[in-house]
């Protein structure tokens, strides 16, 4: 189950990396809560950033084909706790998302992230043909989809979507048909006006009203992307600089600590800063493709290159919506957006990465 390997073979350029983010992380997060009744939460961030890395270095010493090898009874256990939420959830923003453990509110779907990665890793490993068959396609994608449609009926759609880069990049890697992917796209596509009209919300329409420029009321559904537009635009090339940011100290930008937290860093370090953040990321995520191309297996290289689908997704969602390329969605920006639980299973979705890292060398 656990072994004892070499520090050195730690991913340390990595880690240090996600250090400095955090760091920008923190310093936003007091940038953006001090004098407000939010004022404190980045020394609370700093404990989930050193709880964090305590969860990476455990989950990198377990080794991960025991962690596959059980995979789904955790499984069993995060359909169970996503089931449980309707009985005993905490509601807050009109969804109930979180289960309260003691003085901590952990949201689950954040740490059925790793639970997915892991079992889509092992169904992979064990296919028994290069090319991925439409039975086994059918296969995962069920059990993919089973917690992520219990995710999107909490309601909580962005952290269920969350899941299919996941799926994704996996069916590529495993050799699906380009047929497959035709075939996806087409019913994609026949199921987007009827999905729209019937499965969303009245909220989540006016969202994609507002992506789509037909409803831009700046006092009404727009407001969030408006006012972050105008924090991104007014920063300027260097920005305004910390705790100077006219939007966020005056509340006009809506939760610059957690989901527009890239708008407020915008407003105060300006375009060079957000140059700097956006480097960190590729650094990162270069990081992790490289532990895929390094992985003494295919389990380990499926686990890599999940966890990179996955960072990537984030990214790309958060920083388009902030900036009106894609709709407002409650995922945030990893490793910066103030949340015990993102930065735990961001910690150790990277903890997984080192637990391939750590045994490229082992027989």
């Amino acid at each position: 189950m656990t072994t004892y390997l070499n520090l050195r073979d730690f991913d340390w350029p990595m880690f240090l990396i996600v250090v400095m983010i955090c760091c920008i992380g923190v310093l936003q997060i007091y940038s953006a809560t001090i004098g407000t009744q939010w004022d404190g939460y980045w020394w609370k961030q700093i404990i989930y950033i050193v709880a964090g890395t305590f969860l990476m270095w455990v989950v990198a010493q377990i080794d991960y084909h025991y962690l596959m090898g059980n995979v789904f009874s955790m499984y069993g256990i995060c359909v169970v706790a996503l089931l449980g939420i309707y009985f005993f959830g905490k509601a807050a923003f009109g969804s109930a998302r979180w289960i309260q453990v003691g003085g901590l509110h952990l949201q689950v779907s954040e740490f059925a992230k790793l639970v997915i990665i892991l079992l889509v890793a092992r169904f992979m490993t064990e296919l028994k043909s290069d090319v991925l068959t439409l039975k086994d396609l059918l296969k995962v994608s069920g059990l993919v989809f089973v917690p992520a449609i219990l995710i999107s009926i909490e309601p909580d759609l962005g952290t269920s979507l969350t899941y299919i880069p996941i799926l994704g990049v996996s069916v590529f890697l495993a050799g699906m048909p380009w047929r497959y992917w035709a075939a996806i796209g087409i019913i994609f596509i026949l199921i987007l006006l009827p999905g729209y009209k019937y499965a969303l919300k009245d909220y989540q329409k006016e969202r994609v009203k507002v992506l789509l420029g037909e409803d831009s009321d700046p006092r009404g559904s727009g407001y969030q992307v408006n006012q972050s537009k105008i924090a991104i635009g007014s920063g300027g090339m260097w920005g305004k600089g910390v705790t100077k940011g006219t939007q966020t100290r005056l509340r006009f930008l809506p939760v610059p600590d957690k989901d527009f937290i890239f708008s407020a860093f915008a407003e105060e370090h300006g375009f060079v800063g957000v140059m700097l953040v956006l480097s960190f990321y590729l650094i990162l995520l270069m990081q992790i493709v490289q532990n895929a191309q390094t992985a003494p297996d295919r389990a380990g290289m499926y686990i890599c290159m999940g966890v990179a689908a996955l960072v990537l997704f984030h990214i790309l969602v958060n920083v388009g919506m902030v900036i009106g390329r894609m709709p407002v969605t409650g995922i945030p920006l990893p490793l910066m957006s103030y949340g015990g639980s993102s930065i735990w299973s961001s910690f150790m979705m990277l903890g997984l990465v080192n637990n391939v890292r750590l045994r490229r060398f082992v027989n």
